[in-house]
C-alpha cells in the first residue's frame, strides 16, 4: 500500500536568534499527532501525467527549500500558525490511473484530520486523488487557479489536463477557474465548463480588478459547503518558467499572493495544493520561490 516517506527536519538559515523562519516553525509530524498542528504539508513528487515538459516531480522539496528561508511574519496579519510536515507521498510505479488510485489512500488519512491539508505537487493530475474524499459527503466546488481549465477528455488514460472533467464525473458540484489565459483552451473545453455551470474568471479580470474578480470566482461557488483551492503555477506570466506550460499574459506574483490572501480567508476552504512547479525548467529559481510564497501566503491568509 502507498505511505509516507519520513519528513526531513527543518531548519532556519539566518543566524539572527529572533530572525523567525518557516525552517524554525516547520515540525516534521507523522499521522498520530498531525491534529496537534493547524496545517499539515504533504509532498506529492510525481510527474507522469504531464503532457508538456516533465520536471514537477522535482517540486515538492524545492519548496521546502524554499519556504524553510523565508520568515514567518507578514506584515497585516502576523505570523504564521503552527504547520506540520508529513512528508512525500510513496509514488507508486504504475499508469497514471492506477497512482491517482493509491495516492488517494493516503489523503484520505489526511483529509480526515482537523487539520488543513496543504499539498506540494506534483503534476495536477493528483488533484483527483487529493479532492475525491472530499465528494463524499457535503457539497463541494473547486477554484483552480490556472492559465488552464484542465478538463480535457479522458481518451487513452488520465493526464494533468484532465482532472477537472474526471472530478466532475465523480461528482464534484461546482467548479471556477481564476487567472484562464485567452487562446490557451478549446472552445469545446469552454462550452464544457459553462454547460455544467461552471465560471470562468480570466488573468485580465484579475487584472483590471482584483477583488471583483476574486468575488465573481467565488460567487460561481455559492451552492457548495466546502471548497479546495488548487493553484497551478503556470497562471504566473511565462517569464516565470519554471513550470510544466508557461505561457504569456499571465499574473504577476504580486497579484497571485493577494487573490490567494482572500481566497484563503474563505471559511469553507477545506484543502490547497500547490501544483506543477518544476524546478529543473526555472530560470534562477524565480518560480520556485513565487511558488513556495504563495503557499506562505494562502497560511497567512487561512490562519488570520
Amino acid at each position: 500500500m502507498t505511505g509516507l516517506n519520513t519528513p526531513s527536519e527543518w531548519s532556519g538559515s539566518s543566524s539572527d536568534p529572533v530572525d523567525e523562519q518557516f525552517g524554525d516553525v516547520v515540525s516534521p509530524a507523522d499521522l498520530d499527532i498531525a491534529d496537534e498542528f493547524d496545517a499539515v504539508l504533504l509532498g506529492e513528487p510525481y510527474d507522469g501525467a504531464v503532457i508538456s515538459r516533465r520536471g514537477a516531480a522535482e517540486g515538492p522539496d524545492a519548496l521546502r527549500n524554499a519556504l524553510a528561508g523565508m520568515k514567518t511574519h507578514h506584515f497585516d496579519i502576523g505570523p504564521v500558525g503552527s504547520v506540520a510536515d508529513l512528508g512525500n507521498v510513496d509514488v507508486p510505479a504504475g499508469s497514471v490511473g492506477e497512482v491517482q488510485d493509491a495516492v488517494r489512500v493516503v489523503t484520505e488519512s489526511i483529509h480526515a484530520l482537523d487539520a488543513l491539508p496543504v499539498f506540494l505537487g506534483g503534476d495536477n493530475s493528483l488533484t483527483v486523488p487529493n479532492v475525491s474524499p472530499l465528494l463524499e459527503d457535503s457539497s463541494v466546488g473547486v477554484l483552480n487557479v490556472d492559465a488552464h481549465l484542465d478538463v480535457r477528455e479522458v481518451r487513452d488514460g488520465p493526464t494533468s489536463g484532465t482532472p477537472y472533467r474526471q472530478l466532475h464525473e465523480a461528482g464534484l458540484d461546482s467548479y471556477a477557474c481564476i487567472g484562464a489565459r485567452h487562446f490557451e483552451t478549446s472552445t469545446a473545453y469552454h462550452e464544457y465548463v459553462c454547460e455544467n455551470g461552471g465560471t470562468v474568471v480570466t488573468a485580465e479580470e484579475v487584472t483590471a480588478d482584483l477583488p471583483e474578480a476574486v468575488d465573481r470566482a467565488l460567487s460561481g461557488l455559492d451552492n457548495v459547503d466546502r471548497i479546495y483551492c488548487s493553484v497551478d503555477i503556470d497562471v504566473l506570466d511565462a517569464i516565470y518558467d519554471g513550470s510544466s506550460a508557461p505561457t504569456p499574459g499571465g499574473l504577476l506574483p504580486r497579484d497571485l499572493f493577494r487573490l490567494i490572501r482572500l481566497v484563503a480567508k474563505d471559511e469553507r476552504i477545506e484543502g490547497f495544493e500547490l501544483v506543477e512547479c518544476a524546478p529543473p525548467l526555472d530560470t534562477d529559481g524565480r518560480t520556485v520561490d513565487a511558488a513556495a510564497r504563495t503557499v506562505a501566503h494562502f497560511l497567512s491568509g487561512w490562519s488570520a
